[in-house]
């Protein structure tokens, strides 16, 4: 992973430095509340309904066991003992006192982390696939890129101050697993013809209000004219955006309203009268950046671990935990597993500080010193020795960590909601926590199979309720809580908007209508191998509408 060099650290420090003199001029009075505001989005501290909330930024979602230490350590000093990993695989406190955040922050620097523009208009946390370097269907490692785009957009003194905030996400494989069709930039890495490195791009993605799927503007851009396109796209954004309704200040409103060709023209027109400037990246500093990326020193071995195997026929419990966790890795001998936060009745991505100390611990030992934080709110361990992993499980299982229901229908991505945020119309979590109660039991989920469900407590769609198989989105009616169900949703390479089907339903029935949208899917799909999305995509929404409000 990448490592701060001289003008990290003197910047971070000088930030910390820097708003822990304001954050004392809001203490002592000197600066209002409306005053302050700008200036604690700029290093991510929203004020929610209870307290004030700190999201720390993890870049393309690597973190070291150090790292993941330090967070562990904040959770237990300055917070509830707890944090919650979002799906921008950032991690969230949700109740940190303002005295306390300078201290949080020094903190963090200690170990090369920080919170800047993890809000406000400007260039977010840049994501990637969090199988990054290890996946087997990889063409390349999307993370030098992303780490390049992050060191390119930081305090840039162009895009500081955009319409609104803006997103983006990288892909090194064709099997997207980072949603980079619902990003305000989405670049997938492939290789052309020639065999040479670069990126499809597409632009103007996004969920909330108007959820919109990404267009693909460029099939492939060479790598070195990486920074000129984003640029590019920005400047034809910053000048261009709607700046009058927020509602309308995101790219994917400019997009559509200029339309995929005139878009497209914009940028090129653009792209070429930044022409070959210092944004060129030259292939000594790509080699350079990627250089901090390189796999750790791995054994050769062969791809049958006999020790696994022995142990899952020995154990059904960590078969089970396999079937749905471990994912193929690149290299033989090794695999992926995929650390579930989403045990049965808990709020799905929220990780205790013990928990953290024992990831951390098992990081440290098992994969290379290293861990992966999912947009889906999970964590993932890439380079685990498959003859290892039964005593990973065993410390997975101490912990509380062995979940075995990766992509199953208890795997939820829900947002805080209005448990917490101040924008939200609706809970999420415990209406998360019941769905995964319903569904508890292992043979019925597996029986189901793979099904992404996902959760918002409001139209911002925080929880990616668009792209969910099943998605629900809580609203308020006349102060009672309504929750609205779409269907045929995805997030990956043939990425789709949900569809409404119906009215929504109460707090009391909500629960009820998934299991009637499983069951009918159960009864309609043409054998165990058609996965939910694919039998939707067959049939459509009539059979989910009838069983739903068959009764209304």
């Amino acid at each position: 992973m990448y490592r701060y060099d001289e003008f990290d650290h003197a910047f971070v420090n000088e930030r910390v430095a820097e708003f822990s003199d304001q954050v004392a001029r809001r203490l002592s009075g000197e600066l209002t509340e409306d005053q302050f505001k700008p200036l604690r989005l700029m290093n991510g501290v929203y004020l929610q309904l209870h307290a004030y909330m700190l999201r720390i930024a993890i870049p393309y979602g690597t973190l070291s066991s150090r790292q993941m230490r330090r967070l562990a350590h904040i959770a237990r000093s300055y917070d509830r003992d707890y944090g919650h990993f979002t799906t921008r695989q950032n991690l969230q406190f949700n109740w940190i006192r303002l005295a306390d955040m300078p201290a949080i922050l020094k903190e963090l620097a200690e170990v090369e982390m920080h919170a800047i523009q993890t809000s406000g208009n400007c260039i977010r946390n840049v994501t990637a696939d969090h199988f990054a370097g290890a996946a087997a269907d990889e063409v390349g490692d999307p993370r030098p890129y992303a780490e390049i785009l992050r060191q390119w957009s930081s305090i840039h003194p162009e895009f500081t101050y955009l319409p609104r905030k803006f997103k983006l996400a990288v892909t090194g494989a064709p099997n997207d697993r980072a949603a980079i069709q619902v990003h305000d930039i989405g670049l997938e890495l492939k290789r052309n013809a020639k065999g040479e490195l670069g990126f499809a791009v597409f632009v103007g993605g996004g969920q909330g209000r108007t959820p919109m799927v990404a267009r693909k503007i460029r099939d492939f851009l060479p790598e070195a004219d990486l920074l000129t396109y984003c640029e590019a796209i920005l400047r034809v954004y910053n000048l261009d955006g709607r700046r009058d309704n927020k509602y309308k200040a995101r790219i994917k409103i400019l997009v559509h309203e200029m339309g995929e060709d005139e878009m497209r023209q914009a940028v090129e027109r653009e792209f070429a009268a930044l022409g070959r400037t210092a944004l060129t990246l030259p292939a000594d500093e790509i080699s350079r950046i990627q250089s901090y990326f390189a796999p750790p020193v791995l054994a050769t071995l062969p791809a049958h671990s006999d020790v696994l195997e022995k142990a899952k026929a020995a154990d059904p419990e960590l078969a089970r935990f396999l079937r749905r966790n471990l994912h193929a890795h690149r290299t033989p001998g090794y695999g992926i597993l995929t650390v579930s936060l989403k045990p049965t009745g808990l709020p799905p991505g929220d990780a205790t500080s013990a928990q953290m100390d024992m990831i951390a611990d098992i990081a440290e030992r098992y994969s290379a010193d290293e861990i992966r934080v999912s947009h889906e709110q999970n964590l993932v361990l890439p380079w685990v020795h498959l003859d290892d992993i039964p005593a990973v499980y065993a410390a997975l299982k101490r912990a509380g960590l062995a979940t075995p229901n990766a992509g199953l229908v208890t795997d939820i991505i829900a947002c805080p909601g209005l448990d917490y945020c101040a924008l939200a119309n609706a809970r999420s979590i415990p209406v998360a926590q019941r769905i995964s109660e319903r569904f508890a039991a292992l043979d019925r989920q597996e029986e189901i199979g793979e099904l992404k469900l996902k959760i918002s407590g409001c139209i911002n769609a925080c929880g990616h309720h668009h792209v969910g198989h099943i998605g629900i989105l809580g609203v308020d009616r006349k102060g009672e809580e309504f929750y609205q169900i779409t269907l045929g949703g995805s997030g990956d390479e043939i990425t789709s908007i949900g569809e409404i089907v119906g009215r929504g339903f109460s707090s009391d029935e909500v629960v009820d209508a998934v299991e009637t949208v499983v069951e009918t899917y159960l009864k309609i799909r043409t054998s165990p191998q058609e996965k939910f999305l694919d039998a939707y995509r067959r049939v459509g929404e009539a059979p989910f509408r009838e069983a739903l409000y068959a009764e209304a």
